[in-house]
């Protein structure tokens, strides 16, 4: 016991040395390297932070990207509108339109738009409740979220499911039980490496859920298959309150799959959240397998509406992020700087997301509930019903 003691303040002071470069999280950090060119289409060169990436087990992405003024604008129009809707879905919630769980994105919106700007129609996404932003990206509407949120018949469910429950046919939802999207996802890629298809799955999920055995189950079978998944962790820092480094012994996510390689990317800025998409997707349809892939980020609000997130954090803390963070501003600031565009050119566009989420919420509000009919329906694919279905008591029967 006495050697033991003795030996316990040395282990502890080597695990005090950093053996790693930390990740570089500021959204504004990437340096223009050449002209921009006339044509909006044209591709010209920035150079991300040498410190954008880490890896395990394989290179990191290239720091050199190339990206385009209609693309940079494409981007900034997008993460303003996604955030303009959640915004709108927290004042609907608080003025108690919205019942029930709500989940917002606000601060997480480069991960979104990012992952979105860099995949194809045939790529398949998956992910837990916090999935409004994938919705509309993956050919949902501002509207049928909204829609969905309030329980009206717009909505991308019929306002029958909920934020966790929407899907189109190329987001396969956000999905409530903690962890539990992550093997499916694996079934997914699955899927489409039997029907030898080039495209990839990204199954998301938070720095909560990477604790679940049945993430580490989906990361064996997705290995020992070969499967053409990316597993991807929206490390936000805060599992619903409890700090990432109070759950996880190793918060190194990226690291976590064992025989798997794993990238970790900043999370807030939005030219290298696309360039760690990029590099996923090539790695995953090129036939190397699946691939961890971590992105740093931070979400402003709590949990969920019924969080007020600052009982386990500081407002300093999310006020810091918020003003030295951001991941619209920090596009913003490239935009200006490099002379894609001007203030007033953002503004416009400001504007405009602000009138499409503002006509949105007005439309969602105008439509009616489900009529009670509709209960009865989505409970079987079309075809396959029974001839009845019993209701909550024994004589409530719906006849087919």
């Amino acid at each position: 016991m006495a050697s033991l003691a003795r030996l316990r303040p040395r282990l502890a002071a080597r695990r005090l040395i950093p053996s790693v470069r930390a990740l570089q999280t500021s959204a504004d950090s990437t340096q223009l390297h050449q002209d921009l060119p006339d044509d909006g289409s044209k591709p010209f060169t920035v150079k991300l932070h040498e410190d954008s990436f880490r890896a395990y087990h394989t290179d990191t992405p290239e720091l050199e990207v190339e990206v385009t003024k209609d693309g940079l604008l494409k981007m900034y129009s997008q993460m303003t509108t996604m955030r303009r809707m959640e915004q709108a879905a927290d004042a609907l919630y608080k003025s108690k339109l919205i019942r029930g769980f709500c989940h917002l994105a606000i601060g997480q919106e480069a991960v979104a738009v990012g992952l979105e700007s860099e995949i194809t129609k045939d790529d398949k996404v998956i992910t837990a409740y916090r999935c409004h932003p994938f919705a509309v990206l993956r050919g949902g509407t501002i509207t049928g979220v909204l829609g969905e949120l309030l329980g009206r018949q717009v909505g991308m469910s019929n306002g029958k499911g909920g934020s966790m429950h929407i899907f189109t046919e190329r987001f396969f939802g956000g999905n409530g039980i903690v962890g539990a999207q992550v093997p499916v996802g694996a079934g997914i890629a699955f899927a489409q490496k039997y029907l030898e298809k080039p495209a990839a799955t990204f199954a998301m999920y938070g720095d909560g859920a990477s604790n679940q055995g049945q993430v580490f189950e989906a990361f064996n079978m997705a290995k020992l298959w070969n499967l053409p998944c990316v597993f991807v962790c929206e490390n936000n820092k805060y599992g619903m309150g409890t700090s990432a480094e109070r759950s996880s012994a190793n918060t190194e996510y990226f690291t976590r799959g064992d025989k798997i390689p794993g990238i970790q990317a900043n999370g807030m800025d939005i030219i290298a959240t696309a360039q760690a998409v990029k590099y996923a997707r090539e790695w995953a349809i090129s036939g190397k397998g699946p691939l961890l892939l971590e992105f740093v980020t931070y979400r402003y609000g709590g949990h969920s509406m019924s969080d007020p997130g600052t009982t386990y954090r500081t407002r300093e803390e999310v006020q810091r992020m918020r003003s030295t963070q951001d991941p619209i501003r920090g596009l913003q600031r490239y935009i200006e700087e490099w002379g894609v565009a001007t203030e007033e050119d953002l503004k416009k566009l400001d504007k405009e997301a602000k009138a499409t989420v503002d006509a949105a919420v007005e439309e969602a509000k105008a439509s009616p509930e489900p009529f009670i009919k509709d209960l009865w329906s989505d409970i079987y694919y079309p075809g396959t019903e029974p001839p009845y279905m019993r209701g909550r008591e024994r004589d409530e029967i719906h006849h087919y």
